[in-house]
């Protein structure tokens, strides 16, 4: 609503989007920049925001409009730093409008995916994805149940390590 003002010319609409957003901002990328505390990227967002406003379609939802240039500004922070940092999407955080979200996610998994032996990304993707149980994913790809259980572990093991997660633990 507040952005909708805004573009309409409301300034007061716009302060306010700006300080309502601010607090979402920093806690966004602190969460996923552990040691710093975001205010640049809060900054560099707010300034994106304010450049692309007139991109912004009133009639869909805000939130995850926010959200992509949000974590677009991440992923440019990380890549300039050269370091590797999980970027995920929390649809709790960005609400429920739009398909923006699971579409940028759903991208993501398969750019992850392939990464894999084909016949293991398979087996992730029936399982994990479609969730299907270890007995039909084993029906599926001729695969005994064992076997299935053994690819999706150490395939979710590749996948973390592909997205900079640290695992550790006695059976590793």
């Amino acid at each position: 609503m507040l952005m909708r003002a805004a573009q309409a010319g409301d300034q007061r609409a716009y302060r306010d989007l700006l300080q309502q957003l601010r607090p979402w901002l920093l806690s966004y990328f602190r969460r996923r920049l552990k040691g710093s505390d975001g205010e640049d990227l809060v900054q560099m967002t707010l300034l994106s925001l304010h450049t692309k406003r007139d991109t912004y379609d009133p009639a869909a939802p805000f939130m995850p409009w926010i959200a992509a240039v949000a974590r677009n500004k991440l992923i440019d922070h990380v890549r300039r730093a050269g370091r590797r940092v999980e970027v995920e999407l929390d649809e709790d955080l960005i609400g429920d409008g739009g398909d923006l979200p699971a579409d940028l996610a759903r991208r993501d998994v398969e750019m992850l995916l392939k990464q894999l032996p084909k016949d293991q990304a398979r087996i992730i993707g029936l399982h994990k994805l479609k969730e299907l149980s270890v007995e039909e994913v084993s029906a599926a790809t001729g695969k005994s149940s064992s076997a299935v259980k053994v690819a999706v572990h150490r395939g979710l093991k590749k996948l973390q390590a592909l997205v900079g997660v640290k695992t550790g633990g006695a059976d590793e």
